[in-house]
């Protein structure tokens, strides 16, 4: 069975190199779509106003074996080698589990799994409720198939783009201590 690899991989620019970084790295993903092991990046950078300075990528592979091929292709070496002037130290690579992505809190340690399975309910149960009642009525009448798909979908939608970023940031205390 082949599980998908998720990997984050962090690095911290430079003092006044983070336009140039970001560049780079907005270029660099878009590039390594051509790899054939990359299925999905996506870039995260620091939020505007914060003295961040780490920056990074969330990268998706079908296996293992694509996971390091990408790695140790030319496309990546020749990024690492562009960037290497623009950064302090070495990159950092975690591998994610599923709800992992949520609760990254860079430079910190993942939550116990228990929270982040608590925290995640919370987020479920809040959007499903809300969702139950918001458009409920109006799908009532669909196939159970439909329903359940177009009702699923709005609940990944708001879990993925409302609900969790809100709820790591209400509980970031209880799920970081310091």
């Amino acid at each position: 069975m082949n599980e998908r690899i998720h990997v984050a991989v962090t690095r911290r620019v430079r003092p006044g190199c983070e336009a140039e970084f970001q560049k780079a790295l907005r270029e660099f993903v878009q590039k390594s779509f051509a790899h054939g092991g990359v299925l999905g990046a996506g870039m995260f950078v620091p939020l505007p106003g914060s003295d961040s300075r780490e920056y990074g990528v969330l990268r998706t592979f079908g296996n293992e074996q694509e996971r390091d091929a990408f790695y140790n292709s030319p496309l990546f070496k020749a990024w690492q080698e562009r960037v290497k002037p623009l950064t302090e130290g070495e990159p950092v690579y975690r591998k994610l589990r599923g709800l992992e992505a949520w609760f990254r809190n860079p430079g910190q340690a993942d939550p116990p799994l228990w929270k982040m399975a608590l925290v995640t309910y919370i987020g479920v149960d809040i959007v499903t409720t809300l969702l139950f009642f918001a458009i409920g009525p109006f799908i009532q009448n669909w196939t159970f198939l439909i329903r359940n798909s177009a009702f699923n979908i709005v609940v990944v939608a708001g879990l993925t783009w409302m609900a969790m970023p809100l709820l790591t940031r209400v509980f970031n205390s209880w799920l970081q201590p310091k």
